[in-house]
């Protein structure tokens, strides 16, 4: 039996950290030459003991094998939290088209913060259109450390067209305005450059550039640097006009 201590429940705005958050990098030769038998993983995922399940989910947020996917969504509903968010993560490493709408059927029900920040990285990774709106009502309804992620994984769906960037700008920009967390607003900062790569120039694209432009004036430096390096990235005259004008000011 696990009780809320057991589970670090995500239930307050301060606490942005996870578990997983320091998994080793999937090319890290340290963590490669570590990395546990797949085939053992793979039985360890259907056994009936909770600690055998829970140490094959954790290994999939490493390792890579597409037999591990019919598993790791059927733990999305397992009754024990710590197997559900290390599955959500696993999916994460792990995407697959036949994992979005499981992933989405969870974040929806699920009660955990910890779980819910998990599905909505593993969302952002998916690269599919269908992760926009539940990653969208993350960003305007859930708690800091969802919404930190929700925000991050909003930017990767630049990769799938111009018209899903189109339709994320709008609410990255009304986060980046109104976001009390400045970690959040960061990320925001850099999503909004990412997704404003990709759509054509015209009143959006000039929003976008605005609300970046007074985040340079905002009263976190690491929000400050994020809009700086989107605008830098975009090359947009009035961006880099603006960073000027700020640096030779020396208020940037």
């Amino acid at each position: 039996m696990y009780n809320e201590e057991d589970l670090s429940l995500l239930d307050d705005g301060d606490n942005l950290e996870s578990p997983l958050d320091h998994m080793a990098a999937v090319d890290d030769p340290a963590a490669e030459a570590a990395k546990p038998d797949v085939e053992e993983m793979l039985r360890c995922l259907e056994s009936p003991d909770v600690s055998q399940r829970m140490i094959a989910a954790r290994a999939f947020c490493e390792l890579q094998d597409s037999r591990a996917i019919p598993h790791l969504i059927q733990l999305l509903a397992d009754a024990c939290p710590l197997i559900r968010v290390s599955a959500a993560y696993a999916l994460g490493r792990n995407p697959s088209d036949s994992a979005v709408l499981p992933l989405i059927h969870q974040f929806n029900q699920d009660w955990n913060g910890y779980v819910r920040k998990g599905v909505v990285w593993a969302l952002g990774n998916c690269r599919d259109r269908r992760v926009l709106d539940p990653l969208v009502n993350a960003l305007q309804n859930d708690i800091s450390a969802v919404r930190l992620w929700a925000a991050s994984s909003l930017g990767q769906l630049s990769e799938i067209d111009a018209d899903v960037a189109t339709a994320a700008i709008p609410p990255m920009i009304h986060a980046l305005h109104t976001e009390p967390m400045a970690p959040v607003r960061s990320n925001c900062a850099w999503s909004l450059g990412q997704l404003s790569s990709v759509i054509a120039a015209g009143d959006l694209y000039d929003q976008a550039i605005a609300a970046m432009i007074n985040a340079l004036s905002d009263s976190d430096l690491g929000v400050q640097e994020d809009a700086k390096n989107s605008l830098i990235k975009l090359s947009d005259p009035k961006g880099l006009q603006a960073i000027e004008e700020l640096e030779s000011m020396g208020l940037l």
